[in-house]
């Protein structure tokens, strides 16, 4: 019998989780019920953040931060090119405009002095935030674009999608990702590839309760209900959207959330067996580099491979590896190079993330892996590279 496929990433859901969510379909309340409070209140204590807000996805949290920090048209947001579509496009949808940065070409981070580069080119125009991405769970120079921030007048959001668990070494001591150091606001995805899952759905952490506050007016409609009002009376002062996260899912994240440590040790154990089973492909094929100040509890794992100097295209590749058995993915096309950007901005080089592009294969990594099962995927990836 062959054995199971692997797939890059994804879920671990255990009877626990499935009792939970049985447990939250019996409630009165399937939505904006207790258990949205009680899953911010757990994920602000496990990442050390003062508030946190719930919200429909990822790509909703980063939408609701733009527009509850009040960044608007006329505006410019710094965001790297090596990310998914919606770091970028969250800053058009409320009409500011993207200044795309290059990233180091063996991480895939922004580093400070890409965003130094980035913030020249926006000029004098008004730059509102910056947003770096903690690529595969790595944590970006959080101390130093801080610093570069400020100084542009601009405050900082973490697309922190990729790093729930993870920290940044710094004097000494960790930060963990989330607790809002150095930053305005930080957004995660508990999309099921994700460190831990809740179907769809995503948080928002910040420092700051006025933004809490707004926040978690935006995504239920721009209604609040004033006190001592008629109970059917509300007031929407603007706009929102319609962003909540239902109790049903909350349950589950708070279950999938108590097994965060697990899954975070899971992860390491793994990526520690790929550096150790990778050694025997070098220097053909290479881990992605991790900064020496990131303590990451990784999401992907991403090799650089030359594939023109082994004779094999990354196509090829991928479909071998997947007749083999095993699931693979690219993190990600330059944002800068989608169609849309180039039609609004023009066509940009950024060689760093466009060499990360050209190299890089996203392998299996998620918790239900064991050690064999990557040593069965490097071997299969030796295989189809030639190098076995």
């Amino acid at each position: 019998m062959a054995p199971p496929f692997l797939p890059y990433g994804r879920q671990t859901i255990e009877d626990d989780d499935i009792a939970a969510v049985a447990a939250a379909l019996r409630d009165d309340l399937l939505t904006t019920g207790p258990r949205v409070e009680a899953f911010e209140m757990a994920f602000a204590d496990a990442v050390g953040a003062e508030h946190a807000v719930a919200c429909a996805n990822g790509t909703a949290a980063l939408h609701l931060t733009m527009l509850a920090l009040g960044v608007r048209e006329g505006d410019v947001c710094i965001v790297p090119s090596t990310t998914f579509l919606a770091t970028a496009n969250c800053v058009r949808y409320v009409g500011a405009e993207v200044v795309f940065a290059d990233v180091d070409p063996d991480s895939g981070l922004m580093r400070p002095d890409d965003l130094a580069q980035a913030l020249s080119e926006a000029g004098p125009k008004s730059v509102a935030a910056v947003l770096p991405v903690h690529m595969r769970g790595d944590v970006a120079d959080l101390p130093a674009i801080a610093s570069l921030a400020e100084s542009a007048g601009a405050v900082v959001v973490e697309d922190a999608c990729h790093a729930l668990g993870s920290a940044l070494r710094h004097e000494g001591a960790d930060a963990l990702v989330g607790s809002g150091r150095w930053s305005s606001a930080s957004t995660f995805s508990f999309h099921p590839v994700k460190t831990i899952a809740t179907g769809e759905g995503g948080m928002i952490t910040t420092p700051d309760a006025g933004l809490a506050e707004r926040l978690r007016r935006l995504r239920s409609h721009g209604m609040v209900r004033p006190p001592g009002g008629d109970p059917w009376w509300y007031e929407m002062a603007e706009p929102g959207f319609n962003y909540r996260l239902p109790d049903i899912l909350c349950a589950l994240g708070q279950a999938q959330l108590a097994k965060l440590p697990r899954f975070a040790a899971a992860r390491r154990a793994l990526l520690a067996r790929y550096l150790e089973a990778l050694a025997s492909l070098a220097p053909a094929v290479r881990p992605a580099a991790s900064p020496p100040n990131s303590q990451a509890t990784p999401h992907l794992m991403c090799v650089l491979i030359d594939f023109p100097a082994l004779g094999v295209t990354r196509r090829e590749a991928m479909e071998a590896l997947k007749a083999r058995g095993v699931g693979s993915q690219v993190h990600y096309i330059p944002v800068h190079s989608q169609p849309y950007y180039q039609a609004r901005y023009g066509e940009k080089r950024l060689p760093g993330a466009e060499a990360w592009y050209d190299r890089t294969l996203s392998l299996p990594l998620y918790p239900g892996m064991d050690m064999a099962d990557v040593d069965r995927v490097v071997s299969a990836l030796g295989e189809v590279l030639g190098l076995a």
